[in-house]
């Protein structure tokens, strides 16, 4: 096992430990009050994952975290060059979305889908502008120096790491692997099932995102 691989396990089992402990806060009558409070029931309700952020956008400009403010936001990072993962999750979790758009025409206004780059040496706004718009129109791609995408990352518990593959001449990305939801003012509210169906997402998005 490399260095990174052994890293990238430990901190990401940290990282679950603090969400674990997030959710069973999230869980007390106590902390939380009232049980009908949504934002209180919320799986990642009191979780530090998240914070500002400014990027480059698909068409060149400027994206930041303060344009959606008011707005609830699926975030997804990974890369264009990904091979399986990637492509499957966006494609799932997009469907799911226009699943919800579908079922209720307010989910447009109210929830923004963001897929950020972890590779950004490859991932320049026309490579990403060409990738997002093959999952759904709304979708906005973002990339930026490498230190601003280890600064969000970090923000957002997102492990990566460029694979020492010496018999490939592209090199594959490791990464963690979440689709989280956030709140209108940039609070985590829950990880999205990237893995289930559409239906599955779907329907924690209308449940949330209200």
């Amino acid at each position: 096992m490399n260095n990174f691989n052994f890293s990238l396990k430990s901190a990401f089992s940290a990282a679950i430990s603090v969400l674990l402990v997030s959710s069973l806060a999230a869980c007390n009558p106590a902390s939380t009050g009232a049980s009908s409070d949504r934002q209180a029931e919320a799986p990642l309700a009191g979780a530090e994952i998240g914070g500002s952020f400014s990027l480059v956008n698909q068409d060149g400009g400027t994206t930041s975290d303060s344009d959606f403010a008011g707005q609830y936001r699926i975030m997804y990072f990974g890369y264009s060059y990904c091979p399986d993962v990637c492509p499957i999750d966006l494609q799932k979790l997009m469907q799911g979305l226009a699943l919800a758009e579908k079922e209720d025409s307010e989910i447009a206004k109210r929830v923004q889908p963001l897929f950020i780059t972890i590779d950004p040496e490859r991932d320049q706004p026309e490579q990403l502008k060409q990738y997002v718009s093959a999952f759904h129109p709304r979708l906005i791609g973002l990339t930026g120096s490498p230190e601003q995408i280890a600064d969000i990352a970090g923000k957002y518990l997102i492990l990566y790491g460029k694979r020492d593959d010496a018999d490939t001449t592209e090199y594959l990305v490791d990464h963690s692997r979440q689709a989280y939801l956030f709140g209108k003012n940039g609070e985590p509210i829950a990880l999205l099932p990237y893995d289930g169906t559409p239906r599955e997402i779907a329907d924690e998005i209308k449940r949330w995102a209200t």
